[in-house]
């Protein structure tokens, strides 16, 4: 997975997929009876029709965007990190621990959820990293696992230490103080704090990963462990530091979603986005200022799609269909290229 590219790579992984991917939404939406310029015009008023669904857009845009970068650092490495989900799950669950644990003022009380969040996901992350390079465990079966136990665990602390007094319900802790609530831009769902946090995301993980002697050790375990190990390179604990900040970066994610979102720990509270991340970094090969603009339209076909049950009657999935159906274009164009490479 490279980071460089060219105008016909481009037009072949992105562009040509992209258009192919509408045409087979098109032909759904006509088989099924449904005017496709009709459905696709709903899409996008549920998505930008208003302020606050912009803010929606970008209230599923961070988190997203936090995953997909944290997978870059697992993906450079050659890791298939899938336990996204579940270090996201952590983060969140560590964030509520502060909030419930301590009785700080908002201006500490916020970061150290963060930090908590942070530091949970890492770890979380770290367990599968150490299954993977002691254990000899693949990292797909460990991320599975975990993400199991990571839900397993949100619901044990929901319906038992961290239930609502006097109730037996699933549908969360209480309500965190307005102390632990992130600031937001005026009545909208988002606030500065979260895009402060996705825009230095970017920004570290592009110099990181491009700029550093982290970023080419990453690459070079990636593309040959063995090559790298024989030229002195510490391939186990480059290995763990992929996993660690790919689960930092998620956990972030969790906490965002806890503290700035639902302000409570929720049941499925990644609401998917770690799986839905994995998707992103397959379409953009990997080049993390790609995961921004692609992390964008994931989120947007996933809060416009929305507006269809309510307009047309259709089933909002169609967005996730869009969404599936454009990763296996570019991943069949990636494979058919590679293919025509070996015959030349």
């Amino acid at each position: 997975m490279t980071e460089k590219g060219t105008w016909p790579k481009w037009l072949l992984f992105v562009f040509l997929p992209s258009v192919m991917a509408l045409l087979f939404t098109t032909g759904i939406l006509i088989w099924a009876g449904a005017p496709p310029m009709e459905a696709y015009s709903h899409m996008l008023r549920g998505a930008f029709g208003s302020a606050d669904k912009w803010a929606a857009v970008f209230v599923a845009w961070v988190p997203l965007l936090l995953c997909g970068i944290g997978l870059s650092f697992t993906f450079t490495a050659g890791l298939w990190n899938i336990g996204i989900e579940g270090q996201m799950v952590m983060g969140a669950i560590g964030a509520t621990w502060v909030v419930r644990t301590f009785d700080l003022p908002g201006p500490l009380l916020i970061p150290s959820a963060i930090l908590s969040s942070i530091v949970a996901g890492a770890l979380w992350s770290l367990l599968a990293g150490i299954l993977r390079t002691y254990g000899k465990v693949h990292e797909i079966f460990t991320g599975l696992g975990l993400n199991f136990v990571a839900a397993g665990t949100t619901n044990f602390l929901i319906f038992g230490p961290w239930k609502q007094p006097g109730t037996a319900t699933m549908s969360g802790t209480e309500l965190f103080g307005l102390s632990a609530w992130l600031p937001k831009f005026g009545g909208l769902a988002i606030g500065p704090v979260e895009i402060g946090i996705a825009a230095s995301a970017i920004v570290v993980a592009a110099f990181a990963l491009r700029g550093t002697m982290f970023g080419l050790r990453l690459r070079a375990v990636g593309r040959n462990p063995r090559a790298a190990y024989l030229m002195g390179l510490k391939t186990e604990r480059n290995l763990l530091l992929a996993f660690g900040t790919a689960g930092a970066l998620a956990g972030i994610a969790g906490g965002v979603q806890a503290i700035g979102l639902f302000h409570r720990l929720i049941p499925s509270i990644s609401s998917g986005y770690g799986y839905l991340a994995i998707l992103v970094v397959l379409l953009t090969g990997n080049r993390v200022l790609w995961i921004t603009p692609v992390a964008f339209f994931f989120a947007a076909a996933s809060k416009g799609s929305l507006q269809l049950p309510l307009e047309m009657h259709l089933d909002s999935s169609l967005g996730g269909v869009l969404q599936a159906i454009l990763v296996l274009f570019v991943i069949l164009a990636r494979g058919l290229a590679q293919v025509l490479g070996r015959r030349k």
